[in-house]
């Protein structure tokens, strides 16, 4: 993109904010901060891990079926600095403030991956835990420190009593403060449809009976509080998971009562996603956000507008796929993509 369409984007995205708020010939300006999420397929390093329980341990090194090397390793950091570097700077030059994150190994993939050229100027930090998943992944957040203050952390283990065999993902709860507002961030990979969709839909609601526990904890101590709850769900906004379970709805005039807003359930009715399976769409990649985000006093941090970011250079040009996410491996072989999701970021804006 040039940068006289960036030039351009930004004037009309900053002419629409202060539309927000005109008062005959009044007029305020707005600091924008954008929060996003990005699922980073399977970003493994090329070491072999001594845990032998885990599926994909030799899968991604040297020797395994994936042939997974250095170059291919630093290929695939490059080629997820890159997207993160774009991520929300039509608005904001400094992009996404706050990044949940999805599928990383350990905490090293992550250190490797903020020292990247395209985004080692933004000075990320990192809060991650290592979580039981069977895969080996886990999730994480990225933050700025020019933008974000992380006050505490904590990792929940999700369980289901009826099955000892059961590990996956836990769920991050970072809490800290931007732009000087308390705020909670919750990233989340919810278990997957592996098995089919039906069979493993208790699993995520197990997951999302857990989410609404945690948020409810938060709501409790304050009921004003601030959260983000985001993550690959592995299920569409309008799945029971989602609306029944972790309690959102699709209209912010329904956000009440602890209910939550998801503002991707619009994109989703529209036939957007961020993935795509067996020639349809699915929208697993969602941030939803508590009453107190929502309104028209931006005299503190509000909800501004979603976006999925699914640039065209992000997409299979050619074959089965075409027009899906351009993925890093594809049929087994090594294709040089990016992941088999698009991110997605929201703007949150607030009355300087």
């Amino acid at each position: 993109m040039t940068k006289k369409i960036i030039l351009s984007l930004w004037l009309i995205i900053s002419l629409q904010i202060v539309a927000f708020s005109q008062n005959n010939t009044d007029k305020k300006n707005y600091a924008v901060t954008c929060i996003g999420f990005y699922n980073l397929e399977n970003l493994f390093d090329t070491i072999v891990d001594s845990d032998t329980t885990l599926i994909l341990q030799d899968d991604f090194t040297p020797k395994g079926p994936k042939r997974w090397n250095t170059p291919k390793y630093y290929e695939k950091l490059g080629n997820m600095a890159r997207v993160i570097s774009e991520l929300g700077t039509e608005v904001t030059p400094d992009g996404a403030a706050i990044l949940g994150v999805a599928e990383v190994e350990n905490k090293s993939v992550l250190e490797d991956l903020i020292k990247q050229d395209a985004i080692k100027n933004r000075n990320y930090q990192i809060v991650h835990y290592d979580s039981p998943d069977k895969r080996g992944i886990d999730v994480g957040l990225l933050y700025n420190p020019n933008y974000f203050k992380n006050v505490s952390a904590k990792s929940y283990i999700l369980s289901i009593p009826t099955d000892s065999n059961f590990f996956t993902r836990s769920q991050l709860l970072v809490s800290g403060e931007l732009h000087g507002e308390k705020i909670h961030v919750i990233v989340a990979h919810w278990p997957s449809r592996r098995g089919g969709e039906k069979r493993s839909k208790p699993k995520r609601i197990a997951a999302a009976q857990l989410a609404r526990a945690i948020i409810d904890s938060l709501q409790q101590v304050d009921p004003n509080t601030k959260v983000l709850y985001m993550g690959d769900l592995n299920d569409d906004p309008v799945d029971v998971s989602v609306r029944g379970y972790l309690k959102t709805v699709g209209t912010k005039e329904e956000a009440n009562n602890g209910k939550l807003y998801n503002p991707f359930e619009d994109f989703f009715k529209k036939g957007i996603g961020t993935l795509g399976y067996q020639d349809a769409w699915n929208l697993f990649d969602q941030i939803i956000i508590s009453e107190p985000l929502l309104g028209d006093d931006y005299s503190s941090l509000k909800y501004y507008k979603s976006v999925v970011y699914n640039k065209n250079y992000l997409k299979s040009d050619t074959g089965r796929f075409k027009g899906y996410p351009y993925r890093t491996y594809s049929f087994g072989e090594y294709i040089g993509g990016f992941s088999d999701h698009f991110p997605v970021y929201l703007y949150l804006i607030k009355e300087m």
